[in-house]
């Protein structure tokens, strides 16, 4: 895995790098110098389509507990994002840490657990329909799109892979599935170990997998909150788009806001879809230059986007990582008594 993931860092990075080659330093240059300090004001306005989604989140956990407050999973949400999108986790990283700081913050592991469980889901379901959305907004501006059948071919059977998780989820007892094949391979091993090396204990808690199976199909239930949830993610996925928006005037090449929508999710698919390449490196670049050019953006204007949304996720992202050192490294002082 961490061979897979330095091979895919390495071929992104090559691939952004000749990209941004191309399209020549000195036109980057000028557009950025062009829009100028404003560009710093998307690291402030990244919090409002954060916020949404946080809310989304509350939404579910307030299903099984008495939820921490909307400050405190905001700065939970900014370290998940920044761990999935700055560091080569694969988009997983930060789902694991936010189930530990969640727990660290009051509710349940097992709860936590499950309702990071269903919002990733739901995630899936929000980012569904918005890249439905923005393929009928692109093709809005184009006549006679020839990989429309593609399109609707993979809509369809992403719709499909969306359907069967929820029903292993809410029926399959899924994680107890994967606790007897764990403790199986378990046996299996200890079998093969002399005595001496085999832990007195068992290193998964017996029962937890059936009580975090229970607590799913408890929220799995909850269709009302479930919707909900989607309504949030989604309006959050939208308001995102002012991002691309805005730079876009910035940077002189303006386009509606339908457009930008249907620039920001067709992008966003195809980082969601190349997952193992760290922070999307290359895939985002040349992402925003195909899909650009059937909007008509220039190619240069579209690596200067990616650039400014990578200098966003830096601005936005570092000082989230740092705080969650500092927290984790408080934690783990000794302390007076």
């Amino acid at each position: 895995m961490r061979l897979a993931a330095r091979v895919a860092l390495a071929i992104g990075l090559a691939v952004m790098i000749v990209l941004v080659v191309r399209e020549g330093g000195p036109p980057i240059l000028t557009l950025l110098s062009h829009a100028g300090w404003v560009l710093l004001l998307l690291v402030p306005l990244h919090a409002f389509p954060l916020v949404l989604d946080v809310l989304g989140w509350r939404t579910l956990i307030e299903r099984l507990a008495r939820s921490p407050s909307v400050g405190k999973l905001f700065w939970i949400a900014t370290v998940r994002e920044a761990i999935n999108r700055l560091l080569p986790v694969a988009n997983i990283g930060g789902e694991i840490i936010g189930i530990r700081l969640l727990a660290a913050g009051g509710v349940e592991g097992t709860r936590a657990a499950a309702s990071v469980v269903i919002e990733v889901l739901l995630t899936l379901v929000s980012q569904y329909l918005f890249v439905t959305l923005g393929i009928v907004l692109t093709l809005r501006f184009l006549q006679g799109f020839e990989p429309l059948g593609g399109l609707l071919l993979g809509l369809g059977v992403a719709l499909l892979l969306i359907a069967l998780m929820f029903a292993l989820l809410r029926y399959g007892s899924v994680f107890q599935r994967l606790e007897g094949l764990v403790q199986r391979m378990i046996g299996m091993s200890r079998a093969a170990l002399p005595t001496a090396w085999v832990p007195a204990a068992d290193p998964i808690p017996a029962g937890a997998s059936q009580q975090l199976d229970a607590v799913i199909r408890e929220l799995c239930a909850a269709r009302t909150r479930l919707a909900a949830t989607v309504a949030w993610q989604l309006s959050g996925l939208v308001a995102g788009s002012l991002e691309t928006w805005l730079a876009l005037r910035w940077l002189g090449s303006p386009v509606g806001f339908s457009a930008a929508v249907a620039l920001e999710s067709l992008t966003q698919a195809l980082r969601q879809f190349i997952f193992v390449v760290p922070a999307g490196l290359g895939v985002q670049e040349a992402g925003l230059i195909g899909f650009g050019s059937l909007l008509g953006l220039p190619a240069d204007v579209a690596v200067t986007l990616s650039l400014v949304k990578r200098m966003r996720e830096i601005a936005f992202g570092v000082p989230a990582l740092a705080s969650w050192q500092w927290v984790e490294g408080w934690r783990g002082l000794p302390r007076k008594t």
